[in-house]
């Protein structure tokens, strides 16, 4: 089964061959503060991330990673403040902010035609916490929601047209939408509902509108926690959660999603098992995670980004542990019917199907041998003329931002 057929399978809940794993990391130092707008030259070496990384460890699919474009453009000066906000307007499509992404897409396209490709894009709630800080954004959105809500608006109406032509123009087989409450202690369902998720979910249909399959990325780390349950109704075809951060395992999260398929499973941050175990213990609880989750409509990854100076030789353990051929299983039951988008659901009450009982393991065939992982790839035949903002590395000495 090709790579290509084997996430389509998972998004399908079809039985498969094996176990597809799937991580990413940044390739730019702070990310969230280079501008390619100020340094287009950020866009190769991007590239050329993307590119060395393929070579190094040969995804079963691919998040595009959009360095240098997490600031929503505006006209005039920086937005940081609530009078600021009459400023953001929906982008252009002819935008340079706009038509870089594009080309992103069509170059990683180029890199990996053979490969499912999701393009990061970051909800309107996230960017305007990017540029206002979160504090500030969770004050206004409780004293001024109806203000909030037409800037979102406006957000959302660019980023619509971003997934669409990064779809049919960029080659993208869909988005990796990142949605997050702000503050799961301030920012109750209810006001999540009425200001935050109208403009994820017009994302996310402009997305589906333009033939993309999306998966819908719901970011926790540290303190920051979501209310999962919130996010039934929306319609993406997998869903990627902090497991170790939410207390949600993959199975669990398979049925609390209605048996759509699920991303993640191993914690992402420095020091974890990922990082610093042994090939033993990280093999294990690879094992561990497809046992639990079972065999259908499962992709195992990470609660988020990995740091970036991460040795990929342990990315390929994860792969060996779970390339064994599995045997195939029944066929889930049926997705139960979809809810209204425009107000998420309670968790489903109903009891989960009972597991299927686990039959003998037939003699696994020989594995492939590994790619060397830890051999640095080759550098960039060029440099950027332009200065970057970060300086990119295969191995980068400090964990990236989420």
């Amino acid at each position: 089964m090709n790579k290509r057929k084997l996430i389509v399978s998972v998004f399908d809940n079809q039985p498969v061959d094996r176990t597809p794993v799937g991580f990413w990391f940044h390739f730019l130092d702070q990310p969230e503060k280079a501008d390619y707008l100020a340094d287009p030259g950020l866009l190769d070496l991007v590239v050329e991330g993307h590119r060395r990384f393929f070579k190094a460890f040969e995804p079963d699919l691919i998040k595009i990673m959009t360095d240098g474009f997490f600031a929503y453009p505006a006209p005039g000066p920086p937005v940081k403040k609530r009078d600021d906000l009459s400023r953001l307007d929906p982008v252009d499509p002819s935008h340079p902010w706009l038509r870089g992404q594009v080309e992103l897409a069509r170059r990683i396209a180029d890199l990996q035609p053979d490969v499912c490709r999701f393009f990061n894009i970051f909800s309107p709630a996230t960017c305007l916490r990017f540029l206002l800080g979160r504090n500030l954004f969770c004050e206004l959105i409780l004293r001024e929601p109806e203000t909030v809500k037409v800037a979102l608006g406006a957000m959302a109406r660019g980023l619509s047209v971003l997934a669409q032509a990064v779809i049919e123009d960029g080659g993208a087989d869909g988005l990796y939408l990142s949605v997050q409450n702000p503050d799961v202690n301030r920012i109750s369902d209810e006001v999540y509902r009425r200001v935050l998720a109208p403009p994820e979910l017009a994302v996310l249909a402009a997305a589906k509108e333009a033939g993309g399959r999306n998966i819908l990325h719901i970011c926790g780390y540290d303190e920051v926690k979501n209310n999962l349950d919130f996010f039934t109704a929306y319609q993406a075809q997998a869903f990627s959660w902090a497991v170790n951060v939410e207390g949600l395992s993959l199975g669990e999260g398979r049925r609390l999603f209605g048996g759509r398929a699920v991303v993640g499973g191993f914690p992402n941050t420095a020091g974890s098992v990922l990082t610093s175990g042994s090939r033993n213990e990280v093999e294990a609880f690879a094992k561990e995670l497809a046992a639990e989750a079972g065999n259908v409509g499962v992709i195992v990854g990470a609660d988020c980004t990995i740091p970036s100076d991460i040795d990929l030789k342990r990315l390929e353990w994860v792969r060996q542990a779970l390339n064994k051929p599995i045997r195939k299983t029944a066929k889930p039951a049926a997705k139960p019917a979809a809810k209204s988008a425009a107000k998420p659901a309670a968790k489903p009450a109903a009891k989960p199907a009972a597991k299927p009982a686990a039959k003998p393991a037939a003699k696994p065939a020989a594995k492939p041998t590994a790619k060397s992982a830890s051999k640095p790839a080759a550098k960039p035949a060029s440099k950027s003329t332009a200065k970057p903002a970060a300086k990119p590395a295969e191995r980068p000495k400090k964990e990236q931002a989420k």
